[in-house]
């Protein structure tokens, strides 16, 4: 039995998998807001709590909205700020006594896919979270590709490709305190902005159907991946997060990618995920790969 747990800002999910990936198990509780050690407290006691009802242990692998440093060994880059600077999966490890395995939240999304998802037999697989933020994942023959940062498929913080003057002048502020970053350009909150600069009015992202802004927004994010696939030529990439669900992503984008692309001689495959929020909680579990 594989088990996975998803770290949310908010939540704590857990899934069991069975040999097949066939879903045994799930439960979501919140995510303890009071301090760290509570945090891992509540991840261990769900643990324990589903081998009990199951009667049966498993691999336990975590996804986490941040990674952990090869260097330090203590959670950097997390949106969840309370985790930064502890030791994640050493800490979980000891509480459960037993090995665990941390990855990014992108990343097993990525596997997740990759695995038995909607780029289930691809050999190179991009995963791509577009919501709030801008994310990335890659996985590699079925397994997550980390790097020697742990900060592998961190695209949304390139600078956009190919920026007009204009685009350079206008260039939005990103959180991480540069400008211009592809997640500044691309992101929800990003195209929100966009359509209620130019209309007056405000709508969320997937509801937005001016077919300027949308053009406009499709042919940034075309240059963004053209970059991914001149690098990594995946097999597939897999879009998922809240603007997974913009129709036009499937319509439009391997033809505006092809155009960019170097020489692809043919368009990327880019679809829809197939199992939306569950991605992560099953990627994490997908973190111990059959033998």
């Amino acid at each position: 039995m594989r088990i996975g747990i998803d770290l949310g800002g908010t939540k704590i999910e857990i899934a069991a998998l069975d040999e097949h990936g066939v879903e045994r198990l799930r439960r979501r509780v919140p995510t303890p807001q009071s301090d760290y050690r509570a945090v891992i407290l509540a991840m261990r006691d769900l643990v324990l709590d589903a081998e009990r009802e199951l009667n049966a242990s498993g691999t336990v692998g975590v996804a986490i909205p941040g990674t952990i440093s090869p260097l330090t060994g203590l959670v950097k880059n997390a949106n969840a700020t309370r985790l930064i600077g502890h030791p994640l999966d050493r800490d979980l490890a000891t509480a459960l006594g037993r090995e665990v395995r941390v990855a990014n939240d992108a990343n097993c999304f990525a596997l997740s896919e990759a695995t038995d998802g909607a780029a289930a037999g691809r050999d190179i697989v991009f995963g791509i979270i577009a919501g709030t933020g801008i994310g990335g994942g890659v996985c590699v023959g079925g397994r997550v590709l980390a790097g020697a940062h742990a900060i592998a498929g961190e695209w949304g913080h390139n600078p956009l490709p190919g920026a007009s003057a204009q685009e350079i002048a206008a260039a939005p502020r990103c959180y991480c305190g540069r400008a211009g970053c592809i997640e500044a350009w691309c992101s929800g909150p990003a195209l929100e902005a966009q359509f209620k600069a130019r209309t007056g009015r405000a709508s969320k992202a997937t509801q937005i159907d001016d077919a300027q802004i949308l053009g406009d927004w499709l042919d940034r994010l075309a240059r963004a991946i053209a970059g991914i696939v001149n690098i990594l030529d995946p097999d597939a990439i897999v879009i998922g997060g809240g603007l997974s669900k913009i129709a036009l992503l499937y319509e439009q984008l391997p033809a505006r990618v092809e155009a960019y692309a170097f020489s692809p001689q043919g368009p990327t495959r880019i679809v829809e995920n197939l199992h939306g929020d569950s991605s992560g909680v099953r990627g994490a579990a997908w973190l111990w790969p059959e033998k």
